[in-house]
């Protein structure tokens, strides 16, 4: 038991010193003189400066543009405002419409002029035809649409293609508006380069 009163009366003991040593500064400490240079004359009128003024932010530097977010956010935000777009096609077949050759030159400049992604066409059908048949039907279309993008001017290592056959629909209704949707190249920007 005397241990710990010994104990506590040490601690209490520097305590106070500790407390006394700390408040017997009576201000704050002097921050070191630094040797100041004396200012100089302002150039004359007709001297050039050598100080330019940083640009201004604009608008545009303040605003994060959504295609450099990851690539999934891009290419929501690159289909939302039609920057990409689908294709269709009709029923069994795999050529390109003129709609189809419209929107794929949209799409191309959009690839042009944003060199950096990398895009999948999935090929899609419509629930008739055998799975075998849909998955080649699907992969002629895809590869139809790659070949034309090529043609616009985008490298064909930035275009890949998947077909999905009928396993993938985007409307489950038995009918000809409900097929016509199926019948689709899906285009989703996959990657960068």
């Amino acid at each position: 038991m005397k241990s710990i009163w010994r104990f506590l009366y040490v601690a209490v003991a520097v305590g106070v010193l500790l407390v006394g040593v700390g408040c017997s500064g009576g201000g704050e400490p002097e921050a070191p003189q630094a040797d100041i240079p004396a200012p100089s004359a302002p150039p004359a009128p007709n001297e050039p400066t050598d100080v330019t003024p940083p640009p201004r932010p604009t608008v545009e530097d303040a605003t994060p543009n959504p295609l450099d977010a990851e690539i999934k956010e891009a290419d929501q935000h690159a289909r939302d405002n039609g920057m990409i777009g689908d294709v269709y096609f009709d029923f069994d077949k795999y050529e390109l419409k003129e709609e189809a050759r419209q929107r794929l030159a949209k799409n191309a400049d959009f690839l042009k002029g944003n060199g950096a992604f990398v895009v999948t066409i999935e090929g899609h059908c419509d629930e008739r035809g055998t799975n075998d048949y849909n998955i080649a039907l699907g992969d002629r279309r895809a590869n139809a649409a790659k070949d034309y993008l090529i043609s616009l001017g985008v490298s064909a290592g930035r275009v890949r293609t998947v077909s999905y056959g009928e396993e993938r629909p985007s409307c489950t209704d038995s009918n000809e508006g409900c097929w016509f949707r199926n019948r689709r190249g899906e285009f989703h920007l996959s990657g960068r380069s």
